[in-house]
């Protein structure tokens, strides 16, 4: 039996653990980013990758910001917490994968990406399920304060991340890529209302 401990102790432990593994997902990308600057020849770069690399930087920074709210959760069980340390490594998996230590067996990052898509727009849709669930913790009033949009917003990404999945059409790729950026900035300029 665990003895009581205050919610906020609860809370700012879970916090640490997450910011581990934000600081992970932020390092990995920082890392990828910076081997094009030290490295211009030895990789050939793609705005197909890097447009990936730099969406995915902005969903962990919004992750983060989003898990502010896990303060509001009166009630924590080790599954809970489990759930929400595992939500935060899917998007470690997805920093990793678009960061590899070798892609010597590809042409590029480009060819690398899509030879990967699958893995990646799964990994993505999860990401998409666990923020429902997340969202759901939270309380239902919390769900609820997004209205309609909110459903909408995870139908459809996760629409584009079957369009991703399944198409390695470049031009395909780089429809979903603007789409979702264009998306996911619209939500965070409406729904925290950035100045």
């Amino acid at each position: 039996m665990t003895p009581s401990v205050p919610i906020s102790d609860i809370y700012i432990h879970i916090r640490i653990v997450i910011s581990i593994i934000v600081g992970l997902c932020i390092t990995t990308l920082l890392s990828g980013f910076a081997r094009f600057v030290q490295h211009p020849r030895r990789e050939r770069a793609s705005i197909l990758h890097l447009g990936w690399a730099a969406s995915i930087l902005l969903w962990v920074t919004h992750f983060w910001w989003w898990e502010f709210r896990l303060a509001s959760i009166r009630r924590w069980n080790f599954q809970t917490y489990l759930f929400v340390i595992f939500y935060a490594i899917l998007y470690f998996l997805l920093s990793k994968l678009l960061f590899p230590d070798d892609i010597s067996e590809y042409g590029g990052y480009e060819q690398y990406f899509i030879s990967r898509r699958r893995w990646f727009f799964g990994l993505l849709a999860a990401t998409l399920c666990f923020d429902y669930i997340d969202t759901l913790l939270k309380g239902a009033d919390y769900l609820h304060s997004f209205g309609i949009e909110y459903p909408i917003r995870m139908a459809v990404n996760l629409v584009f991340c079957a369009v991703g999945l399944l198409f390695p059409n470049r031009r395909v790729q780089l429809t979903v890529l603007a789409l979702t950026v264009a998306y996911q900035i619209t939500f965070i300029f409406v729904y925290y209302n950035v100045q």
